[in-house]
């Protein structure tokens, strides 16, 4: 409960404000200021989550959540691998390191119909999308947090008998932690819109599936909907990135 009431304490205001925005927005509905084919009433989104839980949640969420666990998951081995290889070896750094800056150049949205194109309708299109969205903030922030560290530090150690591995473990991966969580929690929310675009652009089920459809029907409720269950689960994404983020940081302080 501890945890809970500390959240409440520190985000009252936010959810006070919140709170207030919905009734605002549930009144001009219900008062026909704005129709409700645009924005729905916060009640009627609720309502159609409650009738509509079992496509939305088990077939829809579930495959977002399984495109976007594969994806990040690639993302972040291949991420890390590649930052430790530039960090490394100047050769690699100079050969890959423009080419990850120029990915970031190409809009996304006009790379996934060739995703689509390569890999059909299958997960795989998503997938695709899902780690070139989040793949740049993984190798940058671990990349540029490995050569934050200060060449005093790596002299003592040097001094003191230090290898090479000694050091890069003792010294550079806890200095580069605060940099590549930071592009840890943003790129797990990333990676949950990248799945969701790639839906958008061609699949037969998902979050970002379901909500063109019903754009497509006009039917306001259901795009929103989808919308509300994507804002929970990047929520609870980006909250659990920053418990991972916790328990190992302290984790490595402690061990070192």
């Amino acid at each position: 409960m501890k945890p809970l009431k500390k959240i409440f304490q520190t985000y009252r205001l936010f959810l006070l404000f919140f709170i207030i925005v919905l009734a605002i927005v549930e009144w001009l509905v219900r008062a026909d200021i704005i129709p409700s084919f645009i924005i729905p009433t916060p009640t009627g989104v609720i309502q159609m989550i409650i009738h509509n839980w079992r496509p939305l949640l088990i077939e829809h969420l579930s495959a977002t959540m399984l495109e976007f666990i594969i994806g990040f998951s690639l993302a972040v081995i291949s991420g890390v691998l590649l930052a430790i290889c530039m960090f490394f070896s100047k050769t690699i750094e100079k050969m890959v390191y423009p080419a990850v800056v120029i990915s970031q150049m190409v809009p996304i949205i006009a790379l996934s119909p060739i995703f689509v194109l390569w890999f059909g309708y299958t997960i795989w299109s998503k997938v695709a999308v899902t780690i070139l969205i989040c793949f740049f903030p993984i190798v940058v922030g671990t990349y540029d947090g490995l050569k934050s560290c200060d060449q005093e530090y790596i002299e003592l150690l040097r001094s003191m008998g230090a290898n090479r591995f000694q050091i890069f473990q003792k010294l550079h991966i806890p200095m580069a932690l605060p940099s590549f969580f930071s592009g840890f929690k943003m790129s797990i929310v990333f990676a949950l819109v990248g799945a969701t675009i790639g839906e958008w652009l061609g699949a037969s089920k998902g979050l970002g599936y379901y909500s063109r459809r019903m754009s497509g029907n006009l039917n306001a409720e259901g795009v929103f909907a989808a919308i509300t269950i994507l804002t929970i689960v990047g929520i609870l994404l980006f909250a659990l990135a920053s418990w991972i983020e916790k328990r190992i940081t302290n984790k490595w302080n402690n061990s070192n």
